[in-house]
């Protein structure tokens, strides 16, 4: 373990965030998404991880894309409801990490299904809410002093 790195990161998912490029896109998908077929089968398994603290531990790491949407969430579909808590969570979760001025997309679940097959890296967890999935954007990473 490396201190200041989640030990939800594992080390082919390090790899995989580090060989990201500028505008590559990390979904992070609940249990009922179809990352196997939608990734090829190349998906990254955390199945004891949940999104929210899966995405806080991968944003700490990765600057979000300030010239592109950032970030996009699976919209539910008609007569389909969402739990709330979660969705505040993940939000609460996300935006300290927002550029200034941007704003997190709703896609429908068709439209998230096309994004997350050209993503760079498909996580699936085991978070059991529904419509539990997000895309994050890789932005430009500042250099340090």
């Amino acid at each position: 373990m490396l201190r200041g790195i989640s030990p939800l990161l594992t080390p082919d998912l390090l790899a995989a965030l580090w060989r990201m490029g500028h505008g590559d896109t990390v979904v992070l998908c609940d249990a009922h998404f179809p990352a196997a077929s939608l990734s090829d089968g190349s998906e990254h398994r955390l199945d004891s991880a949940g999104v929210v603290p899966l995405a806080g531990a991968i944003l700490e790491l990765l600057a979000l894309d300030s010239y592109d949407s950032p970030a996009a969430l699976m919209a539910p579909e008609p007569g389909d409801s969402i739990d709330e808590t979660f969705r505040g969570r993940l939000m609460e979760t996300i935006s300290p990490w927002l550029p200034t001025g941007s704003q997190v997309r709703m896609l429908s679940r068709r439209n998230f299904y096309g994004e997350a097959a050209q993503a760079q890296v498909v996580v699936a967890t085991g978070e059991t809410a529904t419509y539990a999935n997000v895309i994050l954007r890789k932005g430009v990473t500042p250099a340090t002093a």
